[in-house]
Order: structure tokens, then C-alpha cells, then sequence
């Protein structure tokens, strides 16, 4: 008769595993039974019988799952990896780049985790004054915008007054002609100013005989691509076969085409717009034509400076609001009430928000027309602890308050306080192990309230069916 003995060990290394041999590893929830390659079948199947009555020998929780892990393809130790990189393409050039030796490929390759970066100090935010001034750097060299929208299937010059203001389900391209300075004209331009004044003279009869060739010279086109967050890639595919070809046909090689989704522009893009950037939800046709009619609910919010200042609108309910921000209610009335009024602006500011904030989220509805249209309604500025009877109605009544998601991916989110795991609709097995802090549509608020207007996850066309 043999027997199976059962070590309780604290520290789990792969040198302590017997490539002959089966070990179990009990973590409550998750139960791990290895077996080495050389163990043969009877070690196996006793491996396999005392792992299930081990799994019904004590209390677990609902979700415990029982994993069979084969050695060199282990998922949960120090020291393995969990992926191991490969290059199938074995081209006679990756053959001269990399080597014929699979083994030296595999260890160059080998990933190296480093989860240093996890537990360093935050950074600390970018100041108003740095903000600032990095928005007056990204707008010195800026000639021209011309922005366009999508109607149907072509692209349309967006009016003036509707500038800064974007629709979820639309798409928009920004022709954008920059200043380029070449470092060598500065230096010219200085030593210039200690000549001579006939010596500048010549030198600026020269320049304005090269004309056009150098003002050319001296400018870049960027054009940028936003894409809503609803929108469908149709918008992409009307842009590269028709306009973009336009553009290059134009500009040539000094065109430069950037795509953008929306909530993930780039600081030069947002610094265009000071600070006014105001995201809507639905087709700019449909809410231009029926909207208007409901209170809608916006939140002011700068995530990591306030060159990234958003406006975005979100569910309109009481439960929405929170302390550390600035809110803006567009709250039209049913009938006009005794003072001649069809509606009213609040721009609600949170006991904790940040001062910076409170004088901009004020001209935000003046500066769009798309949240106050003409002007119709007054602003009100209101604090929090303040609120008119009038302002809960039209959020639903009084509630209790103050509470970039990749799908085949375990996203990490620390907020300081706790740290959450966030389950995606493709994670791999080993992932989803992992994933019983937050799933995956199951999000609690203090995870939600992390985020800049948190919405439904998209889901592609084919996994909804």
C-alpha cells in the first residue's frame, strides 16, 4: 500500500515540485492540481480522485474551481510568465535577423513582469498654471481649423457656433494648418539682430524673393479623425476613400492623419478648444430637430489636467451627481412658469470640486449653444446643500449620491483606496480566475464613479447575437 502525503508549505516555488510526482495546491477558492510530466498514471488518477474530495471536504465559496496544471504550462507561480512569445514566420529575413536556434530566441524572448510601477508614488497632477501654459504652447502655432461633420455620406463644414460641441453616434474631421519654424531660422533670426542695418536689409530682400517656397516650407496640415463612441466605422471608411484623398491631393507629403476615439484625444487636439469641449449624446441631426424637450444632465471633469477638461453628458438622475465635481442641468419646463420662463440652466457646483472649475463650468452653457440654445434659458449658478425644489424635480427627486476598458483583458483600476479587477467579455481562462472583485457588468459604484461618464461597454455585433 503507498500513501499520499499532504505538506502545508508558505512559500510556492517551481524548484520544490518533483517532475515525477503530483501536487495539489488548495487556495480555498481556486484549487490547483499539478502534475509533473514524468508522473505516471496511477500517481495521476490518485492526483485526480483526492482533488475532488478535497473540493467537498470543506465549505467554499460558490465559484471555487478545480484547475489540472501541466508542468511548463502553469498559470499561477513566482517565476512563471504566462505567456511565452513565438515567431512563426520563419522568413529567410527573420532568420538573419533572429537566428535559427529556437531555444536562444525563446530565452531573449522571455517576458520579464515588472510590477515595480504598481506600488511607486502617484505622480502628481499636472497645475493649472502648467495646464495653462502647455494649451498657449499648443495653440502659438496654429493657422487654421476648419472642422467637418458627417451627414449621410459625406462630409459637410460644421457651423462656427456649433464648434466644441460632439456628438456620441457621429464622426468629425478637423483640418488643422500648423506654423513649423525650423531651428535654423531662430538661430539665423538672432544673429541677424546684431548686424548691421544694410546687412538686414539684404537679408530681407532674399527672404521675400523666396516667396511662397518658404511660407510652404513653414507649414504642416494635421488632419484629425474623432469618432464617437456610438459611432459605426462607416464614418472611417466614407473619410479614407473620399475626403482624405481630397486632402492629400492638396497638401501631398505634408499631411499627417490622426484618429481619435472619443474620451482619448490627444493634448494638442483638446487644446484647441480651451477647455470647452462638450460631448452630447445621440446624431447631431435628430437632437438638433426633436431634442430639447427633457432635462439632460452634463459633468464637467479633468482627468489628469485641466487640459483634458471634458463636459459630457450622463444619465440625468440624482444619483449621478458627486461632490468632487461641477454638474450642469439643462432643465426646461413643462409649462411656462410665473416669472415668463420656459426653462432654466443650473450649473451645480460640488462642496469638494475644484475652484479652478467653477467660473469655467459657468460660461460652459453660455459659450455652447448647443446646452443653452440662444440664450433662451437663464444660468444659475447653485451650491451644493443649496439646490432648488425645482433642480431635484428634474433630476427624478432627491437620491443619495457620491459614489480605456479593453475586452479580451483583466483591467487594474487603483483609485487609492482599493484596488478593482475589471473582467472583459474575452479574457483568457487565467484571467477570469482573477476576476471576482468586479465582473464585468456588475460594476458597483465606487468602481463607476472612477470614470468620466460611464457608460454600457459596447459590445461587437457578433457576440451580441
Amino acid at each position: 500500500m503507498g500513501f499520499l502525503e499532504l505538506p502545508q508549505i508558505d512559500l510556492k516555488r517551481s524548484d520544490m515540485l518533483d517532475t515525477k510526482c503530483a501536487y495539489i495546491l488548495d487556495c480555498t477558492s481556486d484549487i490547483f492540481l499539478w502534475l509533473g510530466k514524468k508522473a505516471n498514471r496511477l500517481v495521476k488518477m490518485a492526483g485526480q480522485k483526492m482533488v475532488t474530495e478535497l473540493h467537498a471536504m470543506l465549505e467554499r465559496p460558490s465559484y471555487t474551481t478545480i484547475s489540472r496544471e501541466t508542468e511548463g504550462e502553469e498559470s499561477k507561480f513566482q517565476g512563471w510568465d504566462d505567456i511565452v512569445p513565438f515567431d512563426f514566420t520563419r522568413t529567410a529575413e527573420s532568420v538573419q535577423r533572429r537566428g535559427a536556434d529556437l531555444k536562444v530566441i525563446m530565452e531573449r524572448d522571455k517576458i520579464k513582469t515588472d510590477l515595480a510601477p504598481l506600488f511607486l508614488p502617484r505622480q502628481p497632477a499636472m497645475s493649472e498654471e502648467e495646464a495653462n501654459q502647455l494649451m498657449e504652447e499648443c495653440n502659438e502655432d496654429l493657422e487654421l481649423l476648419e472642422p467637418f461633420v458627417l451627414e449621410g455620406k459625406k462630409f459637410v463644414r460644421l457651423p462656427q457656433e456649433e464648434l466644441g460641441t460632439f456628438y456620441t453616434m457621429d464622426c468629425y474631421v478637423f483640418l488643422c494648418r500648423y506654423e513649423v519654424i525650423p531651428e535654423d531660422d531662430e538661430t539665423d533670426l538672432e544673429e541677424e539682430e546684431d548686424e548691421e542695418g544694410e546687412e538686414e536689409s539684404e537679408a530681407e530682400i532674399e527672404r521675400s524673393n523666396a516667396g511662397d517656397s518658404i511660407q510652404l516650407h513653414r507649414r504642416k496640415c494635421v488632419v484629425y479623425f474623432w469618432q464617437g463612441r456610438d459611432a459605426n466605422n462607416m464614418g472611417w471608411l466614407h473619410f479614407t476613400f473620399s475626403l482624405q484623398k481630397k486632402f492629400e491631393g492638396l497638401f501631398k507629403d505634408k499631411l499627417e492623419v490622426v484618429r481619435m476615439y472619443q474620451q482619448q484625444e490627444n493634448h494638442k487636439f483638446l487644446s484647441h478648444f480651451h477647455k470647452k469641449f462638450v460631448i452630447r449624446r445621440g446624431r447631431r441631426g435628430l437632437t438638433l430637430n426633436l431634442g430639447g424637450h427633457w432635462p439632460e444632465l452634463f459633468l464637467m471633469r479633468a482627468n489628469g489636467s485641466a487640459v483634458c477638461t471634458r463636459t459630457v453628458q450622463i444619465d440625468c438622475r440624482a444619483n449621478q451627481l458627486n461632490s468632487a465635481f461641477c454638474f450642469i442641468l439643462r432643465a426646461p419646463y413643462r409649462v411656462v412658469d410665473e416669472d415668463g420662463l420656459k426653462g432654466k440652466v443650473y450649473v451645480w457646483l460640488g462642496s469638494k470640486s475644484n475652484p479652478n472649475q467653477h467660473n469655467l463650468c459657468a460660461q460652459v452653457p453660455v459659450a455652447s449653444e448647443l446646452i443653452n440654445r440662444n440664450n433662451e434659458f437663464p444660468v444659475e449658478t447653485i451650491k451644493e446643500g443649496e439646490e432648488p425644489e425645482k433642480f431635484w424635480e428634474c433630476l427624478g427627486g432627491k437620491k443619495k449620491y457620491d459614489d480605456d476598458l479593453d475586452d479580451d483583458d483583466i483591467m487594474i483600476l487603483d483609485n487609492g483606496d482599493m484596488v478593482f479587477l475589471w473582467m472583459g467579455y474575452h479574457a483568457s481562462e487565467v484571467e477570469l480566475k482573477l476576476a471576482y472583485k468586479a465582473a464585468h457588468g456588475k460594476e458597483s459604484r465606487r468602481f463607476t464613479k472612477c470614470f468620466h461618464a460611464w457608460g454600457k461597454h459596447k459590445i461587437p455585433a457578433g457576440d451580441a447575437l
